[in-house]
């Protein structure tokens, strides 16, 4: 196993791991915990509840990662694609776990993952409450896309510039 332990605020400790299949539920429900922070309603968050539910098919053909304190799930990052863009399909953190380091922690994984699996470009379609996060990380406007969840609404997407698709 590939534990990274890394020393977060608030006297958290995050250890990086892959989730395991079995952890699928979990990993939906703090996916959709994390969504409601930015004051989504009920209809809402059922509306995304497919786009946010983990499947077996999520360990095939992506890569996954979670942060840990213990056995206590803190944050989930997806990372798929193939050639030379990579998308960030999720990164959510558990919502008393935010603004100490976490999503940082998850979202340098996700630009080493996607650099490992040969990307110079990862595409972000973002929730318009945690774009200012991703901006902050680095990634630049490329755009909007139209929710794959609600029709007629629209997310920004951004995009990190990977360079030559070296491994970090």
């Amino acid at each position: 196993m590939n534990d990274r332990k890394t020393k977060i605020g608030r006297n958290i400790m995050s250890v990086l791991r892959t989730p395991q299949p079995e952890q699928a539920a979990a990993l939906t429900d703090l996916c959709l915990r994390s969504k409601a922070v930015w004051g989504y309603d009920a209809a809402f968050l059922q509306a995304c509840r497919p786009a946010l539910t983990l499947t077996a098919d999520d360990w095939n053909d992506s890569d996954l990662q979670v942060a840990m304190d213990g056995a206590r799930i803190l944050g989930l990052a997806q990372v798929r694609g193939v050639g030379l863009t990579a998308e960030l399909d999720k990164l959510f953190i558990e919502p008393e776990a935010r603004a100490v380091g976490i999503g940082r922690q998850l979202f340098d994984w996700c630009v080493g993952a996607a650099r490992r699996r040969g990307a110079t470009v990862m595409t972000i379609d973002a929730d318009p409450g945690a774009a200012a996060f991703y901006r902050r990380m680095g990634a630049v406007d490329d755009g909007v896309v139209a929710s794959s969840v609600i029709p007629g609404r629209f997310l920004p997407r951004l995009k990190v510039e990977l360079g030559s698709g070296l491994t970090a």
